[in-house]
């Protein structure tokens, strides 16, 4: 378990508060994970964002009416902290009961405590029901490979040796997968994903990579480290000119949480899957 998370909101009893209350926001340092897989905030080797969608948006206007509405929060990848989603939840639940004279005005709040909790400026936006309506879903790019047939029987630890690939070979492809599984560190909660992997460099074997996805199923950790664990075990075999993980996740408590790492900049759009 990341040691600050044991004394954060997870996994405990908590009580409902229903008006503004920011102290809710519970950060956690990224730096302890960071140290796991040997990089630190100066030696970071990815560009990337978090995007956060919020589903149970709601807060009332100067009459008494609520509204409700969808959030999108951009965390950057490399802030200082996270923040732990179940005091995220209850802190936008704190919302319920707070009038605010806009939505400019509560966008304004929300980027002042979030940025506040992850170290740098999160990015905010409130849309409304039917314009995310009208985006509809998306289906993932590039070469699904959850059927190829493989065989795993260890699922405990992520297990980077499984990776193979052709060193005298360079591809540009796309390949993804929805068979990204893994529980959360505090609570053993299963949190469940699709990730896709952009890359040019040595041919990725694809079967390996699926075998490789599959073993973090049992592994604990939270959604942002599966990420960049993959991230650096691929950069690591492939020696890659460009590389992009994502993983989009399902929600749990009206949240999900979707990490990008990239070589570059992040360019991919914040688009719902059909299990989002």
């Amino acid at each position: 378990m990341h040691p600050a998370a044991e004394h954060s909101p997870l996994g405990k009893s908590s009580e409902y508060v229903s008006t503004y209350t920011p102290s809710l926001l519970f950060p956690i340092p990224r730096a302890a994970k960071w140290a796991e897989l040997g990089v630190s905030a100066q030696t970071l080797p990815w560009l990337g964002v978090d995007f956060w969608n919020c589903f149970e948006l709601s807060w009332l206007l100067p009459s008494g009416k609520p509204v409700v509405a969808i959030g999108e929060f951009a965390i950057p990848a490399d802030s200082p902290n996270i923040i732990e989603s179940k005091s995220f939840k209850l802190y936008l639940n704190s919302l319920n009961q707070t009038v605010f004279e806009s939505p400019a005005a509560l966008q304004a709040c929300l980027v002042k405590d979030l940025s506040a909790a992850a170290g740098k400026p999160v990015g905010v936006q409130i849309r409304s029901l039917a314009e995310v309506q009208g985006q509809g879903v998306v289906g993932l790019p590039g070469v699904c490979i959850d059927e190829l047939d493989i065989s795993i029987s260890n699922y405990e630890q992520p297990q980077p040796e499984l990776l193979r690939c052709d060193s005298t070979k360079i591809v540009e492809e796309t390949l993804h997968s929805h068979l990204l599984k893994s529980n959360c560190p505090v609570t053993g909660q299963p949190d469940w994903g699709s990730v896709t992997v952009e890359y040019r460099g040595a041919a990725l074997d694809h079967a390996s990579l699926l075998t490789y996805l599959i073993s973090f199923r049992q592994h604990a950790d939270f959604h942002e480290q599966c990420v960049e664990r993959i991230y650096l075990d691929l950069k690591n075999l492939l020696n890659p000119e460009h590389l992009t993980v994502y993983a989009r996740y399902v929600r749990r408590g009206g949240l999900d949480i979707n990490p990008y790492r990239s070589t570059g900049q992040v360019t991919q759009q914040n688009v719902r899957l059909v299990r989002q």
